[in-house]
Order: structure tokens, then C-alpha cells, then sequence
């Protein structure tokens, strides 16, 4: 858990309720108003580390804006529905395939190992929202997919993060978010050249997002 204190220390400010940087997204100086940009730009910023590399600062801006939507989602979802995001993230794919995934596969598209998703797995049998089955062909190979219940379930929670990601990002103006959506996406493909297509990159980190998300 140290990597993860470390970077936890590097976005100071980050953990914490939306409701601090809510008052920033709303009304006459909000984040995409162009007098509140110029003037924001010479003030000093916790979440900047006080490097005066911009491509620092950018990317500790940009893991202090993924901390702070993860812990609102992480705790709307615990408290609405009792679960957390990794777990959601499970059934997230597993809704797309109506006949289910083998483990390999489903730590494959999450970027974590089969040791993690076997865990996420447990406590998503033991709520009756996923089974697991032999393969028809390979015995040595289980299939993962969502009960009736668990589908039904995952339903209300998806339409719930979809409101609640809207509303943390609906302040921007069309314009900005169309913007931050190309330029996040020129930086994912970036990103994902250099990492190449194996997600060992991301790998680590998720895992310990998952780990720390359901040690309890």
C-alpha cells in the first residue's frame, strides 16, 4: 500500500467530498469562464505541487480530478447500493456478454490478475448477482456470468452513475467538455503507445484499487 500512500500524498487535496470543489464548477466563475481562467492561471494551486513544469502539473491535476470523482462515486455506490466500483466495474462487463466471460478473460479487460477478479468474483456470488460454470468443453476453464437479479441490479447502479457522473461534469460548457474529451483522447493514445497493448501499465494500480476498495 505504499505506492499507493505515495501517490495519495502527491495529489494533496484530492480525497476528499465533491463538495469542495463543487462551488468552483457553478455559476458566474465557473471552470470554463474565460475571466476565471486568466486569473485562476496566476494563483497557486495545492494540486499542482508547486512545479512550474506544466506537464506536471498537469498530470497531478488530472489525478486529483480522477480521485476526487472516484471517491464520490465509491461512496455513492456503498452507500446507495452496498458495493463498490470494483465490483461494479465486474458486472459492467459482464453485461455486455449475454453468456458470461471466463476469468481469464474478465481480468484481461480489467487490467488486474486472476488472483484479484477471483476475489471480486467471491463477493459477487456470495450476493447472487454472478454464477460461475464449468466451460461445456473445458473442464479447467470457468465461465462468470450475471443472474437475473445481478443484470436487474446492475441496471439501477449504472443508470444511478450515469446521473451522477453527468452531474459532476454537466457545469462545463459544451464546448469545454467536447475539448477535454479530444484532448484526453490525443493523451490516451499517447499513452497507450507507450505502454504498448498488454495494460501492464495500469495493471498495478487497479489492483490495488481493488484490493484497497474491498479489504473490508
Amino acid at each position: 500500500m505504499k505506492k499507493r500512500n505515495k501517490t495519495r500524498e502527491r495529489a494533496k487535496g484530492a480525497v476528499g467530498d465533491f463538495t469542495e470543489v463543487a462551488p468552483l464548477m457553478a455559476g458566474p466563475g465557473r471552470l470554463d469562464d474565460p475571466n476565471l481562467v486568466g486569473k485562476n492561471a496566476q494563483r497557486a494551486d495545492p494540486d499542482d505541487g508547486g512545479s512550474q513544469h506544466i506537464e506536471i502539473r498537469i498530470w497531478l491535476r488530472l489525478l486529483s480530478c480522477s480521485t476526487r470523482i472516484e471517491n464520490v462515486l465509491k461512496s455513492r455506490l456503498r452507500r446507495e447500493f452496498g458495493t463498490s466500483l470494483a465490483r461494479f466495474d465486474v458486472l459492467a462487463q459482464l453485461d455486455r456478454f449475454e453468456h458470461g466471460l471466463t476469468m481469464t478473460e474478465l481480468s484481461r479487460r480489467l487490467l488486474i490478475s486472476n488472483g484479484a477478479v477471483t476475489g471480486l468474483v467471491e463477493k459477487l456470488v456470495a450476493d447472487t448477482f454472478v454464477v460461475r460454470e464449468e466451460h461445456s468443453t473445458d473442464k479447467r476453464t470457468v465461465i462468470v456470468q450475471l443472474t437475473a437479479e445481478g443484470r436487474a441490479q446492475f441496471r439501477k447502479m449504472a443508470l444511478r452513475h450515469e446521473e451522477w457522473v453527468i452531474s459532476l461534469l454537466g457545469d462545463l460548457s459544451h464546448q469545454a467538455r467536447a475539448e477535454l474529451l479530444q484532448n484526453l483522447t490525443l493523451l490516451k493514445r499517447r499513452l497507450d503507445a507507450v505502454a504498448g497493448k498488454s495494460g501492464q501499465i495500469d495493471a498495478a494500480t487497479r489492483e490495488l484499487i481493488a484490493a484497497d476498495e474491498d479489504a473490508g
